[in-house]
């Protein structure tokens, strides 16, 4: 037995509604088993946090999940088909936005999270260039001055005898400008622990509620299409296939000597489609463009951030740089006095100079920011995601084609009267179309030119003189 027989074989064991031998229920029962261990591995994807946090607890959850589900699959033909629905339903829109919703947490987590911190850097910068300019250079090189003048100093020491010493300090009140940066540091702090909490909660439900609530509404999905593929009232939904059983059912039809609908027309080919088929309907085609528009505008706002993100880095790390790179300031102190050599009353006398230089960065290398960039890492997950959201978008419509086979596999009663609706409108619809033309056909009946058509070859002769006299210019 090939494998091709064995999955069909598979799908029948797992579609049937008939009562089945002991030998059979063994098998359709470890095909629900196996069916349920990969529905509880994907269903373990989006908690995968949650597995690594709590292992022995997940073990725990993943074993009775496992149980339950293959014991629902076993007993309930709705399950099995709510089941297959919902592997399929997470290629559709539902799991585009659930893909779209992961890849927007990570432009937050990355390059958010990076222009706010490469914006914290800068700021730390300033405040910490204006904090170390300190008035250090006043006690090496002012100070010094001091004691050089004082040292030039000579007391005649015939009359008496002068024993001193220099004592200096300095004070700055900078008070003012302390208490200014600590105000700023103060408000730079907060700013930032907010943007970071933020940043951290968002994360979070990126990465633990995120997961649940998207396949919550993938569930959610699938029972609705379940139910309106169910329900007669909504007998119209998605009923534009035409599948084997359709075709089945115009050859009973075509045999009972009443009307067919195939093949369809040209018109009618853009509108009802033959399933399974790879070729898509203008209204398909529609379908998968409106699937993209929103991978579209969100790839659009990622591009953004991550251009603000990436300028931003670039910006501070020119800067960071030729900050580096700059040659330290050099200071010059030229101190000279007057002096006079035997003479109480001070004059203009020789004059005494002397040049004392210091230097001092402009920008400590402390104060220096430090500017991080992470777009690699996060592109490289964005592009997993657009891969597989590109895959989707371009699958839409064979997946809604698998969903309706699915739907139509396990609810045949339903099927059938789907197939009887289709049939009819088809009719309907082919009947008003050729009454329309019969109307028309009627009413060419009691137009003259019908019956006489040597006046409409008259009259058309008659025009085209008059239009050449028109066209033609006057001289």
């Amino acid at each position: 037995m090939d494998f091709a027989t064995f999955l069909q074989q598979s799908r029948d064991l797992f579609v049937t509604q008939r009562k089945l031998s002991w030998k059979y229920k063994l098998a359709l029962f470890a095909l629900c088993s196996s069916i349920s261990l990969i529905a509880n591995l994907f269903l373990l994807l989006p908690g995968y946090s949650f597995l690594l946090d709590y292992p022995m607890l997940s073990i725990i959850t993943v074993n009775i999940l496992w149980i339950l589900l293959s014991i629902n699959l076993y007993f309930s033909q709705y399950f099995r088909c709510f089941v297959v629905v919902f592997f399929l339903s997470c290629g559709l829109r539902e799991g585009r936005n659930t893909l779209i919703a992961a890849g927007t947490a990570m432009v937050v987590a990355g390059n958010i999270q990076n222009i706010f911190f490469n914006l914290k850097q800068l700021a730390d910068s300033v405040t910490c260039a204006l904090r170390s300019h300190n008035w250090t250079f006043l006690d090496l090189t002012y100070l010094k001055a001091i004691r050089w003048i004082y040292s030039q100093l000579r007391i005649s020491t015939h009359l008496f005898v002068v024993r001193d010493s220099l004592n200096m300090s300095f004070l700055v009140s900078d008070e003012d400008l302390k208490l200014q940066l600590e105000k700023t540091r103060l408000s730079i702090h907060n700013i930032s622990s907010q943007i970071s909490s933020i940043i951290a909660l968002q994360s979070l439900l990126g990465k633990k509620v995120l997961p649940f609530v998207g396949t919550i509404l993938v569930l959610l999905g699938t029972y609705l299409f379940i139910r309106n593929f169910l329900s007669p009232q909504t007998i119209r939904f998605k009923n534009t296939y035409i599948t084997r059983g359709f075709i089945k059912y115009n050859e009973q039809v075509w045999q009972q000597e009443k009307l067919s609908v195939l093949p369809l027309s040209k018109e009618e080919r853009n509108v009802y489609s033959l399933v399974p088929s790879f070729c898509q309907t203008p209204k398909e085609r529609k379908c998968t463009a409106r699937f993209f528009l929103p991978v579209l505008a969100n790839l659009c706002i990622w591009v953004v951030f991550s251009a603000v993100d990436y300028l931003l880095y670039w910006l501070i790390f020119s800067v960071s740089k030729h900050l580096h790179d700059f040659p330290e300031l050099e200071v010059h102190f030229k101190l000279y006095y007057h002096k006079n050599a035997a003479k109480f009353i001070l004059n203009n006398g020789e004059i005494v100079d002397k040049t004392i230089y210091f230097k001092t960065p402009l920008f400590e290398e402390s104060c220096i920011p430090k500017p991080k960039i992470s777009l690699s890492a996060t592109w490289i997950q964005l592009g997993v995601i657009l891969f597989f959201l590109i895959v989707l978008g371009l699958m839409t419509s064979i997946l809604t084609q698998l969903k309706i086979l699915v739907a139509t596999a396990f609810f045949p009663s339903t099927d059938m009267k789907r197939i009887k609706y289709l049939h009819t409108k088809l009719l309907n619809r082919r009947s008003k179309f050729s009454g329309k033309n019969v109307k028309r056909k009627l009413n060419s009946f009691a137009k003259l030119h019908f019956w006489f058509p040597i006046f409409q070859a008259l009259g058309n002769a008659r025009k085209k003189p008059t239009k050449v006299e028109k066209e033609s210019p006057i001289l």
